[in-house]
């Protein structure tokens, strides 16, 4: 017997509200869990990740062949994609988490006020965190860890693509955690064979308290816009490099090469160039050849397009597109305000960066721009939450609410004002 659509709703809401469930019960147990339960939980996690190094990479060959059957593109096969350096690079991010300190309990601020109450705020766990992603299976053990450090636990939901490496990562890192003690429902995955399991865990209100979407423009969209829990809105990164006239022009070649060509498939990857007037002729040559050496077909103005006929004509959609793919839009500005104005209009609030000798330049830009990361003679690539020293990252948020940038372990709690008094009465 076939279920009707609505039969099929009521089943999916119905799972996802268990699973919520389930997790709000166990994150009543992690509230009060000691750090060393905590990190040791998260340490025999890497173990067991590295352990099932084969098992993982079986089920990831999987779902790699079937992305390429059903003609997905290479840039989001490589996302997809997990080898042995892969599996032991998430292993040591979990190892990092539970290297850095505990945040729960941490004191905000605190004082004494006028009536001699003792006024402290403190963080304390958000309790269940939804996490809605796309691609990326290390996005899985990433989130995971995070939110256990935190103090909460976390309902997946990865997308089709690498359901059978999720659910392995998962089953590994809940056999984990419960051997350490704590239950496994502080790590759970839903399934994510219909849109129907994400609708339900945006709609969650009073099991789930926070969600958290991870990938393209489309995804983050949707759930900011249908999500009834609260949401931290992660960003896409159409990141600018921008070269000023003060510009060691050696420097900026390295930084512009990496930004755009170190890994293409990434939200801090650079999308777009811009270059000042003063030193066009002197750059453009040196790095149109650079990045046409690695293979980057750029989109760019008559300046760009006059040092080579392959240079394809920019457009204001190019300006605004986030390739993820070895592709660049470029133009030459005449000013830093001008580039400002440029990153203004086309950015994403991501990342963007300046190469300049300037300090006030640097400053200007700096302050310009308006995005969650600025780079001052630096590739674009650094924005991170482990090449910033949190550990792994939950994501990048491009929002200006709570959490802006990478986002690590203070980010994934809240707050409360614990009040002492001596039988203080108003």
């Amino acid at each position: 017997m076939s279920l009707r659509s609505d039969d099929m709703s009521t089943t999916v809401r119905d799972t996802v509200h268990a699973t919520a469930r389930r997790a709000g019960e166990a994150s009543i147990a992690l509230a009060t869990a000691t750090r060393a339960t905590k990190d040791a939980a998260l340490l025999g996690a890497a173990d067991a990740l590295v352990a099932a190094t084969d098992r993982i990479i079986d089920a990831n060959d999987l779902d790699v062949e079937a992305a390429r059957a059903a003609g997905t593109g290479e840039n989001v096969v490589d996302r997809l994609r997990l080898d042995p350096t892969r599996v032991a690079a998430f292993a040591q991010g979990v190892r990092d988490v539970a290297a850095l300190p505990d945040p729960i309990g941490e004191v905000v601020r605190g004082s004494v006020l006028p009536n001699g109450l003792r006024l402290t705020q403190v963080r304390v766990p958000m309790g269940v965190i939804g996490m809605i992603y796309e691609g990326r299976p290390n996005v899985t053990a990433d989130a995971a860890a995070i939110c256990l450090k935190a103090g909460s636990a976390v309902v997946l939901r990865g997308s089709a693509s690498a359901a059978r490496s999720n659910a392995v990562i998962v089953d590994v890192m809940r056999g984990a955690i419960e051997q350490a003690g704590l239950p496994a429902d502080l790590i759970s995955l839903l399934p994510s064979d219909d849109r129907a399991s994400a609708t339900e865990l945006m709609r969650a209100r009073g099991l789930v308290d926070l969600v958290i979407p991870r990938g393209g423009a489309g995804l983050i969209r949707t759930v900011v816009e249908e999500s009834t829990v609260p949401v931290i809105e992660t960003g896409t990164g159409n990141c600018h490099v921008y070269v000023d006239a003060e510009a060691d022009l050696a420097m900026a070649l390295d930084i512009v090469v990496n930004s755009k060509t170190h890994r293409t498939s990434v939200c801090n990857a650079a999308e777009s160039l811009l270059v000042h007037r003063e030193v066009a002729d002197e750059f453009l040559p040196k790095v149109v050849a650079a990045l046409r050496a690695h293979d980057v077909v750029i989109h760019g103005d008559a300046s760009f397009r006059a040092i080579d006929p392959a240079v394809v004509a920019a457009t204001d959609d190019d300006y605004a597109t986030e390739y993820l793919d070895l592709d660049i839009s470029a133009r030459v500005v005449d000013s830093v305000d001008e580039a400002v104005a440029h990153v203004r209009q086309f950015s994403s609030g991501h990342t963007e960066a300046i190469v300049t000798r300037s300090a006030a330049t640097a400053r200007r830009f700096t302050l310009g721009v308006d995005s969650a990361a600025v780079m001052v003679n630096a590739s674009t690539r650094f924005t991170d939450g482990g090449e910033f020293g949190f550990g792994a990252e939950i994501g990048i948020s491009t929002q200006k609410l709570h959490a802006r940038g990478p986002m690590g372990l203070p980010e994934m709690t809240t707050t409360t004002y614990v009040v002492e008094g001596d039988g203080h009465v108003r």
